[in-house]
């Protein structure tokens, strides 16, 4: 029985995916898994027993992935279960910067008791006029799951759509539609677009991309829409472009004192992957992982530990071994079961970085002393039995 530890509400829709071998418990002390969305972890005391934690969403930034490698604790995430979620609501962000549709609906409000609103509406909506997203230029920097699917639907409104992604995956490129035109440099994207939407990790080398020196290459009138992460853009350098009128408006999901109620920003409450099918599809996405995990030893969709798929075990036993990622480790691992007459049936060994994961299948059913074995190699981390 596999205890699994709900740290944020989680979709039922996801919950019902876990079988009869699975229990949800209130004990963070005794689970071997964890599902989270936003809670902070980063000074929760991890217990011995946990095997896995998986964000029902794609940031991680609320996780300790250093902390939880070194214990070889797999960390996955959820890419694009809530793509679909995301794209819409930047879509919805375009079209509010691009006509006054805000300051539209605040008019109508205020005037509700007014009789003549009908009339008067003919005078004033010239106020509220903007232009339409057909013809103009979109740049879209970061070109992974929900990026993709934003270049794709620009193009079906008839917007011309310049994409950066200098990691560019094979799946996305053949995802993404051919009109899409792929730039070498966000540069180009600054030069040239009208809107500019930004879909990368924060990472030290993307914390603060949007600052000054970057929105000075850009056109007269911008327009900047952030509904990956706040921080990837210095957003009193995006204030003071407002002020100087280089960017018309600035669309971001992050609400903060900087930018809420300032003129020219369009502050949504989060809401990106705030829709009932992303919050399922991530929570499936997550129980899936974790289960897989768990009962295969199979790792997909991992953000601290390397990709590494062996199907299900059909032999006598299958052992998963973290470790740090250096040489001569998988013939020390071969000489403990040497050591014990254990034939290894099959074996697969991945490497992310600094650390590696390794997984054998064997002849013969594995007990305690093999992981105690196993874990006493200087480098290893963790080694567990899945079978």
């Amino acid at each position: 029985m596999y205890k699994i530890k709900c740290l944020n509400p989680i979709s039922q829709v996801g919950l019902t995916k876990l079988t009869a071998d699975y229990q949800v418990t209130e004990e963070l002390k005794e689970a071997e898994g964890v599902l989270v969305r936003s809670a902070a972890m980063h000074d929760m005391e991890l217990p011995d027993s946990l095997l896995a934690v998986a964000r029902a969403g794609a940031g991680t930034n609320n996780i300790p992935l250093d902390k939880c490698a070194e214990k070889g604790i797999v960390v996955f995430n959820t890419p694009g279960a809530n793509a679909n979620g995301v794209k819409e609501l930047v879509v919805a962000g375009m079209l509010m910067a691009a006509r006054d549709i805000v300051g539209g609906i605040q008019w109508v409000r205020e005037n509700q008791q007014d009789e003549n609103i009908a009339k008067a509406v003919e005078k004033e909506k010239k106020k509220f006029a903007g232009t339409e997203l057909m013809g103009k230029r979109l740049g879209v920097i970061g070109l992974g799951a929900i990026g993709c699917r934003i270049a794709n639907t620009a193009i079906n409104l008839g917007m011309e759509v310049y994409g950066y992604d200098p990691y560019l995956s094979v799946n996305a490129a053949w995802n993404i539609s051919r009109d899409v035109k792929h730039v070498l440099n966000e540069d180009e994207i600054y030069a040239q677009c009208d809107y500019i939407t930004v879909h990368v990790p924060l990472l030290d080398s993307t914390r603060g991309m949007i600052n000054k020196e970057a929105i000075s290459k850009m056109k007269d009138g911008v327009v900047i829409l952030n509904f990956a992460r706040d921080l990837l853009a210095e957003e009193k350098d995006v204030i003071q472009g407002i002020e100087e009128g280089k960017i018309a408006r600035y669309v971001t999901d992050f609400p903060n004192t900087t930018t809420a109620g300032a003129p020219g920003c369009i502050v949504i409450p989060h809401l990106g992957a705030s829709t009932e099918e992303s919050e399922d599809n991530c929570a499936i996405m997550a129980v899936q992982e974790i289960m897989d995990y768990l009962e295969n030893g199979n790792i997909r969709n991992s953000v601290n530990y390397p990709a590494c798929d062996m199907g299900v075990c059909r032999g006598a036993g299958r052992v998963a071994i973290f470790h740090k990622n250096i040489a001569n480790m998988i013939t020390k691992f071969t000489a403990v079961f040497g050591e014990k007459g254990i034939n290894i049936s099959d074996m697969t060994n991945k490497s992310r970085g600094e650390v590696a994961y390794t997984m054998m299948d064997v002849d013969s059913a594995l007990t305690g002393d093999i992981v105690e074995s196993l874990e006493s190699i200087d480098g290893v981390f963790r080694a567990r039995i899945v079978k």
